[in-house]
């Protein structure tokens, strides 16, 4: 008698050549545990048949020097994988380095929200096994290119994966901004800023700005004004790859700033125009196969629970 033909084994499924050969993991060094979790990490990959790297921050601060630390240079020309170990905020700073090597990142959640380091610390081996060998879903992440223009010059230029803010300082008192959009006037907004987001940065400053969830798949981009003083100036969304650009009116006289992703920020003076575009290269998100972004909401915002 014939019996039907076994399903593939764990063993089977884990004897498949690597997809990702060589690993670098970039931690949230800083953090309690830290070295322990990058140590746990390193020797899981190491098992797995990975190369393993640090790179050279989270060498230094981990002393886990039995490994190669790397340059974000040195990442994207030799390593396969990125694994960011930490929360969002780490996974937006190396994101935004790393895009235009097109090196994937994965996320192992150590911080606090982790839309974007989803994978929970405590069940990292049974998540990473299979997407080392091909199993995951990709997902890539729009970026935007903003400058600040003073005087016919650039005086600053940074990238965003989350968000480009314009905001007043510690003073209590609003700011003027003009904004355009593909050379078209919308409107003079006295408010306390102003939030220019991908859909990425939709679950961050924007939402608690009142603006919407957009989904990561679109092609979009939303503008939200933070506490306006004409209550009609609602969040606008946009193309992609809309130019969006924001003067500081030269009346203006309180203390106003430019922020990308809350990491890289620059004090801007009146009459500064900021120009804001979408950039070429994306960043390149995976995730396990079973990944869902509404499930992911579910579980981040707490819907239902």
């Amino acid at each position: 008698m014939s019996m039907p033909p076994a399903s593939p084994s764990t063993t089977s499924r884990e004897s498949r050549p690597l997809r990702f050969a060589h690993v670098v993991i970039i931690g949230k060094y800083h953090a309690p545990g830290s070295r322990n979790a990058v140590d746990e990490i390193a020797h899981f990959l190491h098992d797995e048949g990975c190369d393993v790297s640090l790179d050279q921050e989270t060498a230094l601060n981990t002393g886990l020097l039995q490994y190669p630390a790397l340059t974000v240079s040195a990442m994207g020309k030799t390593c396969d994988l990125a694994l960011v170990v930490g929360g969002d905020g780490t996974m937006l700073g190396i994101g935004r380095q790393l895009a235009r090597y097109g090196v994937p990142l994965v996320g192992i959640n150590q911080g606090r929200l982790g839309f974007m380091t989803d994978i929970p610390f405590d069940n990292f081996r049974e998540k990473l096994r299979p997407m080392l060998r091909g199993e995951y879903k990709e997902d890539p992440r729009a970026l935007m290119a903003a400058s600040v223009w003073r005087d016919g010059h650039c005086v600053f230029e940074a990238t965003a994966l989350n968000d480009v803010v314009v905001n007043r300082g510690g003073v209590a008192s609003m700011i003027e901004l003009r904004v355009e959009v593909d050379g078209h006037f919308v409107a003079n907004q006295r408010a306390d800023g102003l939030i220019i987001s991908t859909p990425t940065g939709s679950t961050a400053y924007a939402l608690a700005g009142g603006g919407p969830i957009i989904h990561p798949g679109l092609e979009a981009v939303v503008l939200v004004p933070i506490c306006p003083h004409t209550l009609t100036h609602r969040p606008i969304v946009v193309r992609a790859d809309s130019v969006i650009e924001v003067v500081l009116n030269s009346a203006n006289t309180t203390q106003t700033q430019i922020t990308c992703d809350g990491q890289v920020s620059l004090a801007i003076e009146p009459g500064d125009r900021i120009v804001i575009r979408k950039k070429t290269h994306k960043v390149r998100l995976i995730h396990p196969v079973n990944h869902g972004y509404f499930k992911l909401l579910r579980a981040k915002l707490r819907w239902g629970l």
